[in-house]
Formats: structure tokens, C-alpha cells, sequence
């Protein structure tokens, strides 16, 4: 279990880093939007879609065949470590195209997607090529920077849980159940 307990370690140093401010901006943000696009950073963003759904959002993974067009109004959340992926990057110019909003989660946030985005929140962690980062993890890629937007996206539930009265077992109700 040692590794297990060096990894709550990293990710207790990372969490330690965020911002407040940037919480409160987003989970504001997403509150007034009419519908949410979740891209990048794999399953992270599809934890956070669905989420976003439990706590009464319209809320959508890109790529999806369930998937609506973004409109003016909307907002684009592109997680990625790097911020230059080539995909998002032209998601990123497509929504501010048709006057939607851009959110980047990333490690970098003067990267293309970041200057892109009009709200940035920055992450600490490794990218995927530890030789392009400075932050020192013993976890393999990008484990540490997933791990702690998995945090981050939770805050940000919880925030618009509080904001709009919203509990635990109302969120339930909304959860998949015809299984």
C-alpha cells in the first residue's frame, strides 16, 4: 500500500493548490448556461457530464450521437493537460464561432486552448510527457492532473448542489434507473 499512500499525497499536495475563486466562477457559470459540453480528458469529463445531469443540467459528452449542436448561450468544458490538443482546439474555435462560452481545465493555461477559453482554471500535474512539465509525480502520465480535475469536478457539484438547495437523494432521483 505504499504506492497507494504516495499517490493520496500528491493528490492532497495538488488539491491544495485550487483556487477558490475559480470554483465559485465556473460553478456560476454553468448554473446560468442552457446546455453544457463536456470534451477531453476521457472519463473525467464523462464522470462530470453526468453529473452535471444529476444536479439538472442539459449536459452532453462531444462526440456522442445523442449529441445536440452548441448554441449562443452555452458552454464548452474542454479538459486537457496539455491544452494543445488539435481536436479541442477546434472545438474551442467552433463554439466561440456560433458565440458560445469556453471553459479550459488544463495544467496550461497559456496554451492554445487556454487562450482560446474565455474562463481558464488551472490544475496542477504532470502532462503526459513528464519532459514538458515541471510538477514530479511518481504516477504514470497524466494520472495526477486526471485525478485531481476528478476533485475539482466534484467541487464544483457540490458548489451548485449548496447553490441551488439541491441534496443527495434529489440528485438520486435523476440517476439512471431502468436497469
Amino acid at each position: 500500500m505504499k504506492y497507494a499512500q504516495q499517490i493520496i499525497e500528491e493528490l492532497q499536495r495538488s488539491i491544495s493548490q485550487l483556487d477558490e475563486e475559480e470554483t465559485e466562477r465556473m460553478a456560476e457559470l454553468l448554473l446560468q448556461s442552457n446546455k453544457i459540453f463536456v470534451a477531453g480528458a476521457g472519463l473525467m469529463g464523462r464522470a462530470f457530464a453526468m453529473r452535471l445531469m444529476h444536479v439538472g443540467k442539459e449536459a452532453y459528452v462531444v462526440g456522442e450521437t445523442v449529441t445536440p449542436g452548441i448554441e449562443q448561450g452555452d458552454v464548452l468544458v474542454l479538459g486537457s493537460g496539455s491544452g494543445e490538443t488539435k481536436g479541442l482546439i477546434s472545438m474551442a474555435e467552433k463554439a466561440k464561432g456560433v458565440g458560445a462560452e469556453v471553459v479550459a481545465v488544463t495544467i496550461a493555461p497559456d496554451s492554445t486552448v487556454g487562450r482560446l477559453a474565455g474562463y481558464t482554471v488551472k490544475l496542477p500535474g504532470s502532462p503526459k510527457d513528464p519532459a514538458s512539465g515541471s510538477y514530479s509525480t511518481i504516477q504514470p502520465m497524466a494520472s495526477l492532473f486526471e485525478q485531481t480535475m476528478l476533485v475539482f469536478y466534484d467541487a464544483i457539484i457540490l458548489r451548485m448542489m449548496e447553490k441551488t438547495g439541491q441534496t443527495n437523494q434529489q440528485m438520486f432521483g435523476k440517476h439512471a434507473n431502468l436497469e
